[in-house]
């Protein structure tokens, strides 16, 4: 796993596992998606230093009138849409496929930042560039 080991509240209830999602204050399925998801969001307040209110998770969008759900959406100050995340399950290439994913989502969406990553690999681009990072938050007040 690429980014850091995280203090993941865990439940077990009727034979499944359960995770907090701190962002959304509610349990969620523990799928390898949810995982990752949880990795990336620990990542982006502790060490990309994100405040908590500019995170949106699993939002549904519509492109071409068919109902789609992006997986985290980081806003900048002004509220506009700064980074989109795509999360994969490990197992999951992280491939052409997987970036023509992010990016039809991001034809509504519309942020400069753009990354993908199953955990273990990672692309970031902006402005359909690639990039070796996103950007550490430059501001303190929001």
């Amino acid at each position: 796993m690429i980014y850091p080991p995280i203090k993941a509240k865990l439940k077990k209830k009727l034979n499944q596992d359960f995770i907090f999602d701190s962002i959304r204050k509610k349990w969620l399925l523990l799928t390898p998606e949810e995982f990752l998801r949880q990795h990336v969001v620990s990542w982006l307040l502790h060490q990309k230093k994100y405040p908590a209110s500019l995170i949106s998770l699993e939002k549904e969008i519509k492109f071409n009138n068919i109902k789609k759900r992006y997986d985290i959406v980081v806003y900048d100050r002004l509220l506009n849409p700064f980074i989109i995340i795509e999360c994969k399950a490990p197992n999951v290439a992280i491939d052409i496929s997987v970036l023509e994913q992010a990016l039809r989502y991001n034809t509504i969406i519309k942020a400069p930042y753009l990354l993908i990553s199953n955990g273990f690999n990672q692309k970031v681009y902006l402005n359909n560039n690639q990039v070796n990072e996103i950007p550490t938050c430059s501001y303190t007040s929001y």
